[in-house]
């Protein structure tokens, strides 16, 4: 199964809430690390790597996939 394969499967429920997850952290990430005020250094920092790991979940999530068993036992 190709990377594109993997990317339009169905994803499991879990996945989907935890793709759901990262892009909230993404989006809040950003429109602190957007903002038109002068922020904490600490503060800016955190968001950037909070916009990092938002942006891994989303993407390792979107491509998760339920493996489905062959007829003959072994996985697809």
């Amino acid at each position: 199964m190709n990377i594109v394969d993997r990317a339009k499967a169905p994803t499991p429920k879990f996945f989907r809430i935890l793709r759901t997850v990262g892009l909230t952290l993404l989006a809040v990430s950003g429109s602190v690390l957007a903002a038109p005020v002068a922020l904490p250094a600490a503060l800016v920092s955190v968001a950037g790597y909070l916009a990092v790991a938002g942006g891994v979940i989303s993407a390792v999530s979107q491509i998760t996939t339920t493996i489905e068993p062959n007829d003959d036992g072994t996985d697809a």
